[in-house]
């Protein structure tokens, strides 16, 4: 019998290229801590924890669209559940962090295994405008909410401290809350950058590329694509519990479309299935939103021709261009070490 072999996933490369610009943006992204906390510049500490906070968000659309091939319109839906009911226990409960993340955990896993079995019943454009649609009831129905603050959302929610064993970091402390979103979000991408190499991410390529065939391999495409989307939901749960900790109130805009939009606008612009680029990706449009919204209100035009140019000239993303580069330029050095070996 002839062994199958599955699909690579997108990121599986020679040398595993994205890898090493994630440890390039990691080693950026601590010399630009250093460097703000030297001058003393808070509010780009704090902006750049936000848009880690998102990027969170855009690896759990990657999730979906670069490794199982699925368009969901509807992220913002578990995004702003996680910032939800984090607020609520921060408010109301413990203001432990563990509680918080957990219990914003637990409802991101439980909404996702609900919305993704209503959701993978489609295919294609449905599944995306389902999700759509179910972000929207629930948008409707919190903006509605008189308990949940209703279109003014919840305020006054308290600063907390993070036990990490020995160590404690207060939320209110940019650089500190900003190096443990940055470790939190590197860990993420680690453990979602493992899966995605094993066989469960091969997997998902496989449903990407033909999903009539994956069964023949004797593999469940349905139960793959439940999976993956519950996986998603926390990830993006996992995100949304640390909003209210850095801003200090949530409310029903981040359940709203354009939260979702911007996500899959962050995927696209910065590489579609690498994990990496949705994390640049927000790191970009988000210092661009800040700079150009300083200048006019109209930075969404920039940014909407920002993502046109990338779907007409850079088809893979800021770092899918990157990637092949990357590749010939490791497997020339490879080359090179093995004629020059004794």
């Amino acid at each position: 019998m002839t062994a199958v072999s599955l699909p690579r996933s997108p990121s599986r490369g020679p040398l595993n290229a994205t890898h090493w610009l994630a440890l390039l943006f990691l080693a950026v992204a601590l010399v630009f801590a250093a460097v703000a906390w030297t001058t003393g510049n808070g509010f780009y500490l704090r902006l750049a924890t936000e848009a880690l906070i998102f990027a969170g968000l855009a690896m759990s659309v990657d999730l979906l669209l670069g490794y199982t091939g699925l368009l969901s319109l509807g992220q913002a839906l578990y995004f702003g559940l996680g910032a939800y009911v984090s607020a609520l226990v921060l408010r109301d409960g413990a203001p432990s962090f563990w509680l918080a993340t957990g219990a914003a955990l637990a409802a991101g896993a439980l909404a996702g295994l609900v919305g993704g079995v209503i959701a993978n019943r489609v295919k294609g454009v449905y599944f995306a405008l389902i999700t759509f649609g179910l972000a929207q009831v629930v948008a409707k129905a919190v903006y509605n909410t008189r308990e949940l603050g209703a279109s003014d959302g919840i305020i006054g929610i308290p600063q907390i401290r993070v036990t990490l064993g020995p160590l404690a970091l207060d939320t209110a402390d940019p650089l500190s809350f900003f190096l443990f979103v940055l470790g939190l979000t590197m860990a993420v991408y680690a453990g979602l950058a493992y899966l995605m190499d094993a066989p469960f991410g091969r997997t998902l390529a496989a449903i990407r590329a033909n999903e009539k065939r994956v069964p023949f391999l004797g593999f469940n495409a349905w139960g793959h694509k439940l999976a993956v989307y519950v996986l998603a939901a926390c990830v993006a749960a996992l995100s949304g519990a640390l909003y209210p900790m850095l801003r200090g109130f949530v409310s029903p805009e981040l359940l709203f479309f354009h939260t979702s939009g911007n996500a899959v606008v962050t995927v696209i612009v910065g590489g579609v299935g690498t994990l990496i680029g949705p994390i640049a990706g927000s790191v970009l449009l988000t210092a661009l939103r800040s700079v150009v919204g300083s200048w006019t209100e109209h930075h969404l035009i920039v940014v909407g021709v920002i993502f046109m140019l990338s779907v007409i000239f850079l088809r893979k993303g800021l770092v899918g261009a990157l990637l092949p580069w990357l590749e010939r330029r490791a497997a020339a050095r490879a080359r090179h070490g093995r004629r020059s070996a004794p």
